[in-house]
């Protein structure tokens, strides 16, 4: 008779117990009857299948409560110890075969590793015991192995004390070699306390005693690697000549310093003269290949050659990396670029300026020679970082012999692909295109604009068969390409699919299409974005079986999967297996389910909660509420120490201010600290408690350290501009580092002004004391004119110039810094007018300013009067596609755009080409209705989904709808693709059509349709539902969609009814029913 096999997770208590009488050597076939037989003898009925269930639960419990499992591991022996850290950690053996028992030691692997708090109980118990009864070389691997699959956390300051002080030198190496890997992941008040404990050992084991003799050889210098950083300068200089001679000999010394991000000038240069002390020549190629990131601050431009600068330039390609000091490495490559090109023209150097070039002003760019261009492209094909104005010129250069792109010459430009036209792209021949996009090249399409790919599109399907190169479309070029097309392709498959970015229509029709020739579902689930074209349809088709086999795909893809499809899939798990139900679903479902969670659940419903995003789950605010209600209440309103920190995971950027404040306790602060900081969207509240915390443990900012700036990070923007003076003062380069990592962001102007003043106060050329005026700018003198530096390190902080400053600035200095001034969120429009005067004082009149001028002034062109529009030469449709990026227009403004456009270039309405309409943008809400119905249908249906995302009038969109109508029929006969596809253009639909709708395509309203609805067809939708639940009991589908999300919870404009016996969202003591 065959015995049955079972699986067994993980040894549980009463394996701890029964291993005292197994002999040495552990692991025997017969040990499950060895267990049942120990335990018949005292007396407790156990069979095979039950003591799996306990163990199971047993894992279960430890999963939950790693603290306890921290405390069973302490109480093991010598020999359990070293069993359970070998079945945990060591991955040579994937099962345990004992006869009629498997234990899956993989997946309990996997289970432990991946459950919040087991893996820094692990990381607290190899440190207390491991070095007592494994060897160190095997204690060193589990400690890495565990780091490295958690977020490092662990390593706050104080475990440096735990650390073995006498390690084996291999084990030592082994030991660093961790923590130089997990750099970036660690705090920098816990880097400093690994330095220190790195450095101890190292000084021991130097046996120098002389303290004028330097403990720093060439070998502890690549055992620190990148915790070199933390030297201090007086043992930078004491390190002997040979040593750094010989550090620098070595082969790896260049990767090692091509790591050193966050080196700080001061010590970069102490390193360089070390080596120069050294027998290495600073002039030589051979040396400055070895210095890595230092050859950023080299500082020896005295008597350098032509060609030595030339190679200094093309090593600073790599100086992008450093965190911080821009503007230093700006000015170094100025100074180089001036010796590079000294005894030659531009035009006879450029090949040889590497990535230099980027630093070349428009001017200095179009005083090129065509050929100098063309003999220089493998080069500048190659370099990264071009503005889009500089693409242009260059491009223009490149191509300036040429009647016709090619497929050779379009191979050759590489990153400067974005500055060719879209009209020449256009006008490609198809099939030097279709090769083109086959090729490396299109590796470059990501940088292409809107517009430009639509003319590529355009291009591929004038022949009427776009499909066989459809395809082949990768990235960006895939998702632009629309929904129309994709009907008229019957040829795709999920694994052509499985690489490709895809808009969520392409995904629901593709999704749809698909599941109609295949009887697989993993097939589709495992086709990268293609789920997100499942439906509730799809989900509620699936039988019990099936769907649990294939949850997996949908959890591993929620980051992919709407609300509306995570309530689908919350609600089918309920009704198919609601006790193996994944917790976190729970929080999708109407609030008296979360209710059903008992105290026992709480962790896994933390856990599993926590590991996922609670604002992709819950919509609505007052749901959201409940959860958190259950939260705190499974917290027992506070969170004890960091094991509860880790259980939270997400869910602690949604905590109360007042829980904040007053329910994480002091020992549990740091790493929540951690976890805060990296919270996206903290409340103005929240923002207020962690700031009292923040002083609460470590002070007044006038006494903190450089390593706690460092640690607070984005959280600075929460304290005042007295608050952070003293933070300016003392630590300039951080707080302009942190800014700049800020950048994008909605950043506090206080925060933005301590910024602005401490680039003020440690500026080479302070502009309060060294102001110069610019050239004709008559009461400019004693102004504080920006410089370039300033202007680089300043980033955001720009915005506190005033509109003087702004417009006594040198004509150079805005030449060269006028792309960056354009990124400015914040400047208020008198300074966006004073920067726009000052783009007249340079560039002369608006009608004389040609296409890479108008592109490079970003939201400086808002400051545009309607006149001024006018006078651009606006025949180019990506000129006008730069402008269109902004989304400040006033209507006036845009009509001007959108009339300069249709004179300059002579088109009418009706010649407009599909990429024509994508240029244009926001500036076709400026159409009259009258004009919309003369745009052809051709080009309008491949850019619906374009057209969709503008935010117009509704008389606009109305004649939108109509035109859709052309393309996909009348609304009674669009499907969730359709209406996903279309976007705002849906809020054009009537009373009488918005009714004609199937109701559960109600889903498929995008948000931003939502906000552009009328009042009055809004209400029909409040109107319709009521009336469809009047006539009988609702679809369980539906029912289940209104008491979850989907339209409901889109929604950003709410009607409140009197509240009806089914579950809803609410607010107060209303329902909320939104749309439908």
């Amino acid at each position: 008779m065959q015995c049955q096999v079972r699986k067994l997770r993980i040894p549980g208590k009463i394996w701890i117990h029964c291993c005292k009488r197994w002999p040495a050597h552990g692991w025997t076939a017969d040990l499950s009857y060895q267990v049942l037989d120990y335990l018949g003898s005292r007396n407790v009925a156990f069979t095979l299948p039950s003591l799996q269930a306990a163990m199971e639960n047993h894992l279960q419990q430890r999963l939950y409560q790693p603290q306890q499992l921290l405390v069973d591991l302490r109480k093991t022996d010598a020999q359990q110890f070293r069993t359970a850290l070998k079945c945990l950690l060591e991955d040579k053996q994937d099962h345990l075969d004992l006869k009629d028992i498997v234990i899956d030691l993989r997946e309990m692997r996997e289970q432990a590793l991946q459950s919040p708090g087991v893996n820094r109980s692990l990381f607290l118990v190899t440190l207390e015991r491991c070095f007592q009864v494994l060897s160190a070389l095997e204690c060193v691997e589990i400690l890495g192995r565990v780091l490295r699959g958690s977020s490092a956390r662990f390593l706050q300051p104080e475990v440096a004390e735990w650390l073995p002080q006498h390690l084996h030198v291999d084990a030592f190496k082994n030991l660093s070699a961790v923590f130089k890997g997990l750099y970036d992941r660690t705090s920098a008040r816990a880097q400093r306390a690994l330095y220190a404990w790195m450095t101890a050992a190292l000084r021991t084991s130097s046996n120098v005693t002389d303290d004028s003799i330097s403990w720093v050889s060439a070998e502890n210098l690549w055992i620190l690697g990148r915790y070199m950083v933390h030297l201090s300068l007086e043992e930078i200089m004491k390190i002997s000549s040979v040593e750094i001679g010989l550090f620098i000999s070595y082969d790896n010394a260049t990767k090692q310093l091509d790591t050193v991000y966050d080196i700080t000038p001061e010590l970069a240069r102490a390193f360089l003269e070390r080596i120069r002390a050294s027998s290495f020549d600073m002039k030589n190629t051979s040396t400055i290949h070895r210095l890595g990131l230092l050859v950023c601050f080299y500082d020896d431009l005295e008597l350098l050659d032509t060609t030595m600068a030339q190679v200094l330039l093309h090593q600073m390609l790599k100086c992008g990396r450093l965190r911080g000091f821009q503007a230093r490495v700006q000015k170094l490559k100025a100074g180089l670029l001036d010796i590079a090109t000294e005894n030659q023209t531009l035009s006879e150097a450029l090949g040889s300026l590497s990535g230099a070039a980027v630093g070349l002003t428009s001017r200095q760019l179009e005083s090129l020679s065509p050929e100098a261009v063309q003999t220089a492209i493998p080069t500048l094909s190659q370099v990264s970082g071009w503005a889009k104005s500089q693409a242009i010129i260059l491009s223009a250069k490149y191509l300036a012999h040429e009647k016709a792109l090619s497929f050779y010459n379009v191979s050759q430009m590489g990153a400067l692909l974005a500055g060719v036209g879209t009209q020449a792209l256009y006008s490609m021949d198809r099939r030097d295109l279709v090769q083109v996009l086959r090729g490396t090249v299109s590796q470059h399409t990501s940088q292409l604009s809107p517009a430009q790919q639509h003319g590529v599109l355009s291009k591929l399907s004038e022949a009427g068969d776009a499909s066989p190169a459809l395809g082949e479309l990768q990235g960006p070029l895939f998702k632009e390409v629309s929904l129309f097309d994709l009907r008229r392709e019957l040829g795709f498959n999920s694994t052509i699919l499985k690489e490709k970015e895809l808009r969520r229509s392409q995904a629901l029709f593709l999704y749809e299409l698909l599941s109609k020739v295949t009887g697989r579902p993993e097939e589709l689930l495992s086709a990268g974005q293609l789920v997100k074209g499942v439906t509730c349809t799809h989900i509620d088709a699936m039988d019990a079986d099936s769907f649990l086999a294939h949850f997996r795909y949908f959890e591993n893809s929620l980051s992919l999967l709407s609300p509306d499809q995570v309530n689908c899939l919350a609600w089918k798990y309920w009704d198919v297996s609601r006790s193996s139900m994944p917790p976190f679903l729970l929080a999708t479902l109407p609030a008296r389910f979360l209710a059903s969670v008992p105290a026992s659940q709480c962790a896994p419903f933390l856990i599993s909660l926590g590991k996922n995003q609670l604002d992709s789950l819950v919509l609505d605010s007052h749901k959201k509420n409940l959860v958190l209600r259950k939260v705190q209440q499974c917290l027992g309103n506070s969170v004890a120490d960091e094991y509860t920190v880790d259980i939270l995971g997400h869910l602690l950027c949604h905590l109360p201010a007042a829980f904040i404040e007053r329910g994480i306790s002091t020992r549990a602060w740091a790493t929540a600290l951690l976890g805060l900081r990296d919270c996206p969207d903290l409340s103005p509240e929240q923002k207020a408690a962690v700031r009292l915390r923040i002083l609460e443990q470590c002070g007044h900012p006038q006494n903190w350290t450089a390593e706690t700036v460092k640690d607070l990070g984005p959280l600075l923007v929460l304290f005042s501009g007295d608050e952070l003076r003293s933070v300016a003062t003392k630590f300039p380069d951080i707080l302009q580092r942190t800014a700049s990592e800020l950048s994008g962001s909605q950043i506090p102007q206080a925060f933005l002004w301590a910024v602005f003043e401490s680039v003020q106060n440690s500026s080479d050329e302070n502009p309060r004391f060294h102001a110069t005026p610019a050239p004709h700018s008559g009461g400019c003198h004693g102004v504080s004119a920006p410089s370039s530096s300033d202007i680089l390190k300043l980033a955001e902080a720009n915005a506190c110039w005033t509109p003087e400053d702004l417009l006594c600035m040198g004509e150079d200095t805005f030449s060269r810094n006028v792309e960056l001034l354009g990124t400015v969120k914040s400047f208020s429009g008198p300074q966006l007018v004073a920067l726009k005067e000052k783009a007249i004082q340079v560039w002369d009149t608006p009608s004389c300013w040609r296409e890479h001028q108008v592109v490079s002034l970003g939201r400086i062109a808002l400051a545009l009067n309607e006149a001024e529009l006018g006078q651009l030469d606006l025949h180019s449709i990506d000129t006008v596609a730069s402008l269109s990026q902004q989304t400040e227009w006033t209507s006036g403004q845009a009509k001007s755009i959108l009339q300069g456009f249709l004179q300059d270039s002579g088109y009418r309405i009706q010649d407009l080409k599909s990429f024509h309409l994508v240029g244009l943008g926001a500036t076709l809400c400026a159409m009259n209705v009258t004009e919309i119905p003369l745009i052809k249908i051709s080009e309008f249906r491949t850019v619906v989904a374009r057209i969709g995302k503008l935010l117009c009038s509704n008389h606009v969109l109305a004649e939108f709808k109509r035109k859709a109508e052309a393309v996909f029929g009348k609304p009674s006969e669009w499907t969730s693709s359709v209406l996903q596809e279309l976007g705002t253009i849906a809020a054009g639909l009537t009373k009488a059509e918005l009714r004609m709708l199937d109701k559960e395509l109600m889903l498929y309203f995008q948000p931003s349709a939502i906000k552009c609805l009328p009042d009055e067809i809004f209400k029909v939708g409040a109107q319709i539902f009521k009336e469809r639940r009047e006539l009988g009991p609702i679809s369980d589908h539906i029912g289940k969609w209104v008491s979850g999300l989907g339209f409901l919870g889109l929604a950003t404009r709410l009607l409140l009814v009197e509240p009806e016996d089914i579950s809803m969202p609410t607010v107060g003591h209303h329902k909320i029913i939104l749309g439908v």
